[in-house]
């Protein structure tokens, strides 16, 4: 199984003549990912990779009676175009975008809770369910289906991670990075309850980063909660106080929010913590071992 999307999501891109959008259309047409429409206003008629395209998204909906929808807008559009797609009925949006001011997110984020919308992101390169679905922008070739779920910040190391578990034989149930802004969708509390309940989550790898607290409340739950062993590997070891590295959360303040305090947080409630990416596969073998 997998958790959010599989091979019967029926998605739909808005954005999807501009650069980036067709582009990743493409990318997840050839992997199997079930697009059923794409939105451009003022191009509707026409397709993309032989995708429709429509002009909104309460006709795409109807039209196609689609359940997912991913992003491809630029930032001062995007918040906007998460509102249409969730007052059109989509359940799930992946939102791509990067650079949505955070006054826009508090706005988007209380039309997502009043429609019971689910988002991953912003500013996040989406999920994948492996031999299923993949929603976003990842690299597929470096995925194998299997049964360890992955929940990262940052988009890079989502990458890096894999990686490493593929290497090593160890596939995955679905991943998602979830973005780095300080105002985001499904969080890791929502996404380590998701994979517990997923009977083919044997283990779960959480990468988290400097800033907030995010990481320390989800230790909390993992050892209340999960039945599932949980990995963890915190990113901006040797980040200095007050400098913001990478994504918007990630800035520690007032010497809160360190990676050490992190570590030590997961540690100390008998979390294993991975200090290098290649440490995550051995720790995980030996947790299913």
């Amino acid at each position: 199984m997998s958790i959010l999307i599989d091979k019967k999501s029926r998605v739909i891109v808005q954005g999807i003549t501009g650069r980036d959008g067709a582009f990743h259309t493409k990318k997840m047409l050839e992997y199997g990912t079930h697009i059923v429409g794409g939105i451009s206003p003022g191009k509707g008629g026409t397709t993309v990779e032989g995708v429709p395209v429509f002009n909104t998204m309460q006709e795409a909906v109807l039209e196609t009676w689609a359940d997912t929808s991913i992003i491809f807008v630029p930032a001062r559009f995007a918040p906007d175009a998460i509102i249409e797609a969730s007052e059109s009925g989509i359940r799930l949006v992946i939102a791509i975008s990067e650079g949505i001011p955070v006054i826009d997110m508090l706005r988007v984020k209380e039309v997502l809770k009043r429609n019971g919308t689910s988002m991953i992101g912003p500013n996040c390169p989406g999920l994948i369910s492996p031999g299923k679905a993949m929603i976003g922008i990842l690299p597929t070739n470096i995925f194998k289906e299997g049964h360890v779920g992955l929940i990262s910040r940052s988009g890079t190391l989502t990458y890096e991670m894999v990686d490493q578990l593929t290497r090593n034989g160890i596939g995955q149930s679905t991943c998602i990075g979830i973005g780095g802004d300080p105002i985001a969708g499904l969080y890791y509390l929502e996404l380590l309850e998701l994979f517990e309940e997923d009977p083919e989550t044997k283990a779960v790898v959480l990468i988290g980063e400097i800033g907030g607290d995010a990481e320390e409340i989800a230790a909390e739950f993992i050892k209340n909660h999960m039945t599932k062993p949980v990995v963890a590997f915190f990113a901006g070891q040797t980040a200095p106080v007050g400098k913001q590295m990478g994504h918007a959360g990630a800035i520690i303040s007032s010497g809160s929010g360190t990676a050490q305090d992190k570590i030590a947080c997961y540690e100390g409630l008998g979390i294993p913590v991975a200090r290098e990416p290649e440490e995550i596969p051995v720790l995980v073998k030996k947790l299913l071992s």
